[in-house]
């Protein structure tokens, strides 16, 4: 199985350790993590060129990106929590999958959330509705919505029992 993982955090935190141990779990399988703030993936100006399948006229990463995912088996986003919602580095990939939405109809996808809120907390609801919404428009089957609460930058990390979780995850979705 073929999974990209979009680390939509940039810096090397929470997020980021939650994502080591969902690789961890990950067994046999070709695994790209793509920070997503490193790419140079310019906004989506809505100019209906891609046709939502020729791919975006912007001369940047976008296109490269995109064919990553068009690829993958899997699509896991990875994100902390800014402003109750993902960070602006994953809604500028999620904005940019539109120039290839036909191509990316039925994957399967996961969701891995830390906030430093507790998990009851309304901002992880607002993300999940989110993703439910383009999740129907594409099709998307949401695998797993996983959401953390962890408020001090090592503080998952330290979490045994959520890094085991994670890489408990990630055995299962893949057997």
């Amino acid at each position: 199985m073929k999974i990209e993982i979009i680390n939509g955090s940039p810096r090397k935190g929470n997020t980021v350790a939650a994502i080591s141990a969902f690789v961890n779990g990950l067994k046999g399988h070709e695994v790209e993590i793509i920070d997503a703030d490193k790419a140079n993936i310019s906004p989506c100006k809505g100019c209906g060129a891609c046709e939502c399948y020729k791919g975006c006229v912007a001369q940047d990463d976008s296109n490269v990106l995109i064919d990553k995912l068009v690829a993958a088996d899997m699509i896991v986003f990875a994100s902390p929590v800014y402003w109750w919602g993902v960070t602006a580095q994953i809604k500028t990939v999620i904005d940019k999958c539109y120039c290839k939405g036909a191509s990316l109809k039925g994957k399967t996808i996961g969701l891995i959330i830390v906030g430093g809120a507790s998990t009851d907390n309304v901002q992880y609801d607002l993300i999940g509705k989110q993703f439910e919404c383009i999740a129907q428009y594409l099709d998307w089957d949401i695998a797993f919505y996983n959401k953390y609460s962890a408020s001090a930058a090592d503080a998952l990390a330290a979490d045994a029992d959520a890094m085991r979780s994670l890489e408990e995850l990630a055995a299962q979705i893949t057997e």
